[in-house]
C-alpha cells in the first residue's frame, strides 16, 4: 500500500511539472511565420516601371512641290499631296434688286499688308477690259516677287486692280504695264507666259495661323489671251491638286497689247465652294507674271501686291473682305 502511494505521489508530481509549460506568465516559443512565394503577376503589376512607353514623335508632314527646269521652286506652281477639303454647294441667292444684301457676323480683322475691300457692284460689270464703269478702289500690284534680277523698270512689270463681287461671280479688273505682251503657254503651264495670278484663302479663320497650303486654298492663273490678247483666254487650277484643270463657267474680257493691256473677269464662285455674304473675310493676294522671250514659255519675273509674297505660305497673304 505505501508503494502504491509513492507511485502515485511520484506521478501527480509529474503531470504538474508538464503542465506548469503553458501556464500564464511562462514563456514559449513562437511559432514561425510562413510567408507565400511573392506572386509574379502582382508584383509586375505593381511596379513604377511601364513596359513599352515612348515619347511622342510629331508627325511629319511632306510637301511636294514639281518645279519646272527653269523656273526657281518659290514661284512653279505647285502640286502638294493634301487631303482636299469638302466642297461647300453654292446656293444660289435670291436677286439682289428684292432682296436685302446677306451680311455675315464674323466682323474680326487680321493679316498684315494692304488689306482690300471688295465692294457688292449692283450693275454687272461689261468684261470688254475697260474698267472705266468701275467705281470702286484701285489696287496697286507693284511689289517685284519674283525674278528681280529680270525686272527691269514698271515699263517692264507693274499692275494695279479693282475688285467686287454680287450673288454668282467674283470680280476683278487688272491693269498691267508691259512692254511685250508674250504668252504661248497654256494649261499648268500658263504661268510661263504674261498671266494673272489669284491666290485665296476660303478658310481664313478655320487655319488663321497655318502657314502651309491645303485644301481651301486657292491659286489660279489667268491668261488674257493665248498669241495676243484677241487670242483663247482661259483659267486654270493649280491648287488644290484635286481640282486642278480648267476654270468651268469663268468669264474673261481683254483689251490693249504691248506696252499695256487691260483684263477683267468674273470667277464662280462656285469654284470655291463660297456662298458669298457681306463682312464676309478671306486670304487674298493678286499677282502678275511676264515673259518677254517669244521663242520660249519662261516666267521671267513677277511683281504682287503682296510685300512678303510666300505661295506656299498663306500667312502671307493679306486680307480680302467683302462690303455692301
Amino acid at each position: 500500500m505505501k508503494k502504491y502511494f509513492y507511485h502515485l505521489i511520484s506521478f501527480l508530481l509529474l503531470l504538474l511539472l508538464l503542465s506548469a509549460c503553458n501556464l500564464p506568465g511562462v514563456k514559449s516559443n513562437p511559432t514561425p511565420i510562413l510567408f507565400p512565394t511573392p506572386n509574379y503577376t502582382m508584383t509586375a503589376l505593381f511596379s513604377t516601371a511601364v513596359e513599352g512607353l515612348t515619347s511622342a514623335t510629331a508627325p511629319v508632314v511632306v510637301v511636294t512641290e514639281t518645279t519646272a527646269a527653269g523656273v526657281a521652286a518659290s514661284n512653279t506652281p505647285i502640286v502638294i499631296v493634301a487631303t482636299p477639303m469638302p466642297s461647300a454647294t453654292a446656293t444660289t441667292m435670291p436677286s439682289a434688286t428684292t432682296t436685302p444684301i446677306p451680311t455675315a457676323t464674323n466682323t474680326q480683322t487680321i493679316r498684315g499688308g494692304f488689306w482690300v475691300t471688295a465692294p457688292y457692284l449692283k450693275v454687272t460689270p461689261v468684261l470688254d477690259g475697260v474698267w472705266d464703269e468701275w467705281n470702286t478702289t484701285k489696287y496697286p500690284a507693284k511689289y517685284v516677287a519674283y525674278g528681280k534680277g529680270e525686272w527691269v523698270d514698271s515699263k517692264d512689270l507693274e499692275g494695279s486692280f479693282r475688285i467686287g463681287w454680287d450673288k454668282d461671280y467674283l470680280y476683278l479688273a487688272v491693269k498691267v504695264l508691259d512692254d511685250k505682251y508674250v504668252q504661248n503657254a497654256t494649261g499648268a503651264d500658263l504661268f510661263k507666259g504674261d498671266s494673272i495670278e489669284i491666290l485665296l484663302d476660303t478658310d481664313l479663320y478655320g487655319d488663321l495661323n497655318s502657314t502651309v497650303l491645303n485644301g481651301d486654298d486657292f491659286q489660279i492663273g489667268i491668261s488674257a489671251g493665248k498669241g495676243g490678247i484677241g487670242g483663247i483666254k482661259e483659267g486654270y487650277i493649280w491648287f488644290p491638286a484635286s481640282k486642278a484643270g480648267g476654270i468651268s463657267g469663268i468669264k474673261i474680257g481683254s483689251e490693249g497689247g504691248d506696252g499695256v493691256y487691260r483684263v477683267e473677269m468674273a470667277i464662280p464662285w462656285s469654284t470655291f465652294g463660297i456662298t458669298p455674304a457681306s463682312g464676309q473675310q478671306y486670304g487674298f493676294g493678286l499677282s502678275i507674271s511676264d515673259n518677254d522671250n517669244e521663242s520660249k514659255n519662261e516666267q521671267q519675273s513677277m511683281v504682287s501686291n503682296l510685300p512678303n509674297r510666300v505661295l506656299t505660305n498663306p500667312t502671307t497673304w493679306t486680307l480680302l473682305t467683302l462690303t455692301n
